[in-house]
Order: C-alpha cells, then structure tokens, then sequence
C-alpha cells in the first residue's frame, strides 16, 4: 500500500493536462500513486496519458466511455491502493511540496483540508481563498469555521482517509452539476476527526469552457438548480442525524448560504423562480445571526437581496 493515491479524471484538457501531471509526479514527496481516469476524451489528452504511462511506475490509468466527472471520480476510489485519497482537476495543478505538507499534518485525521489560490488561464488575476486554518475537530464542528465563507466545498482542497471514505459508501452523484456540494459536506459532517492547515497548496485554473465557466446560459441555469436539489438532501441528512447541539446552526448556515449566492448567476425570470423556492424551502431562515455582522448581512439580505449578493462573496 501506498500512502496517497492522486485521482485524476481526464476529459478533453490536453491543454493543460501536462502541467497538472508534471505538478504531481515531481512531488517532493515519493509515497504516492496516481489513478489517470480517462472519461472517453477524443483530444490528445490519451496520448499524453501514454507517454506518462510509459515513464513513470506509480501512474495507473482506467480507461472508461464518457461517464461524466462524478463517475470519473468514483471509478478512480475503486482502483486507489493509497491510505488517503486527493482529487486532482486535471486543468488545475499543485506545488512540488504538496504531499510534504500533507504528510507533516496528516497524523490520525480523517479529512484534512489545505488551501487555494485561485488564478486565470495564464497564471494571472491570483487570489488566495486563505481561510480559517483550524485544529482537530469532529466533522459537525468544522462547519463553525467553514460557515465563515461561501466558496463550496470542493473535492480538490482536501485529502481524505480512504478507509473511512470507502466503509461509509460515499460516491458523487452522476449527472449533475455541483457534484462536490451534493457530497463533501455530508463527508466533513460525519467524521470524527477534520482538520484545516493554512498551506497553499492548489492551483485551481478557471480556464474558458470548463464545467464552472461554460457561457451557456442554459448550463448555468442547471447549475443552480442542481444545487439546490442537492441542498435539499443535505439539509434532509442534517435532520435525521438530530445532534442536540447548535453545531448544526452553523452546517445548516454554510448549506443556507451556499445557494443563496448561487442567485447572483441568475438573470431576471429564472432568479424570480430561484428565490421563490429559496423561499418555499425557508432556506433564508437557515443563515445564522449568531454576531453582529451575520445579524447586519441578514437584514441586508431580507431588505435587499440583490445589494446582500454583491456584498458577500
């Protein structure tokens, strides 16, 4: 066994797939794998796959028809020998000492989250999404921290022990959008033991025509909608756990205001639609007020939701 397995789904990213790939095999740290799951791309992206096959002993690649990114995701956990599991966009890349870092923190965590810098096609416009770093908590706990911020949880930003991943059955949903939203805070909710470092360690590319920038309005619309859907099953999850404790205040607030900013994508007649079922679910009563500028942002968002969107981030 080895102790990190990279998870790489492949679909049509030729144009940077050597970066992301480059990024991985030159870790400083050696004790890795890296699980190639080609999604049936009809670019050079499988050419570039062989050569790297060919190179290197630790890469392993599944070859499946176009299945979509979830199935990608799920079919590469099958085939993952590592006792961690890290999910790797394959238009994004990481730093050489990603693992090395990792390692230092890892200890007995079942999910340990790392940091973002966020940045355009060219290496331009960088943010660093450098939130909260916190110390061991149980999974319901870190949502204390995590409701500070409205940037969804995404797979790519955490590593996650494979053994408590695989025994509670957990897999993204096909055929939707926001796959992440509808998965990894029910992941985080159920574990004993998370922990958030501040290293910045990933690179996320928001190149033209990927899955969160497609200029199709339709798509985006989806987008929302699929999220919302997810919002319900998650808030459903929440319920039937019935912790007795106000923790779940703040997992219900993070979940709240994951799709309340998602209204800003809308233009007028489906953000009417959208913001009607924000309100048939109540889903404005789930943000927390628990200080002074949470009760500030609330009043703002019920007064005026437009001028709330463009105040939070």
């Amino acid at each position: 066994m080895v102790k990190y397995s990279f998870i790489v789904p492949v679909y049509n990213t030729s144009k940077y797939l050597k970066k992301c790939l480059d990024s991985l095999v030159k870790q400083t740290f050696k004790d890795f794998e890296i699980i190639i799951v080609n999604d049936g791309s009809t670019d050079n992206s499988s050419n570039i796959i062989s050569k790297y096959l060919d190179t290197y002993k630790n890469i392993k690649v599944v070859n499946q028809k176009n299945e979509g990114l979830s199935m990608a995701r799920n079919n590469g956990v099958k085939e993952a020998n590592g006792e961690y599991l890290i999910f790797i966009d394959s238009d994004d890349y990481v730093e050489k000492n990603l693992l090395k870092e990792l390692d230092k923190e890892i200890k007995d965590a079942e999910i340990l989250r790392y940091q973002v810098i966020s940045e355009d096609e060219d290496g331009g416009n960088k943010m660093d999404f450098n939130e909260e770093a916190f110390d061991m908590v149980n999974g319901y706990q870190a949502f204390k921290y995590l409701s500070n911020y409205h940037f969804v949880e995404p797979a790519w930003c955490y590593v996650f022990k494979k053994d408590y991943y695989v025994d509670n059955k957990f897999n993204f949903k096909k055929g939707v959008y926001h796959e992440d939203f509808g998965l990894i805070p029910y992941v985080i909710y159920k574990a004993r033991k998370v922990k958030s470092i501040s290293y910045l360690g990933y690179h996320y590319v928001q190149r033209n025509g990927s899955i969160m920038n497609n200029n199709d309005y339709r798509k985006t619309v989806k987008k929302a909608f699929d999220m919302l859907e997810q919002y319900k099953t998650l808030r459903l999850f929440a319920k039937n756990i019935n912790r007795k404790n106000n923790m779940d205040d703040y997992y219900l607030s993070y979940i709240s205001n994951c799709v309340i900013v998602k209204t800003r994508e809308l233009k007028k007649d489906e953000r009417k639609v959208y913001v009607h079922e924000l309100k048939k679910l109540n889903v404005f009563d789930g943000v927390l007020v628990d200080t002074s500028v949470r009760k500030l942002k609330k009043k703002i968002m019920k007064l005026n939701l437009g001028l709330y969107l463009k105040v939070v981030r």
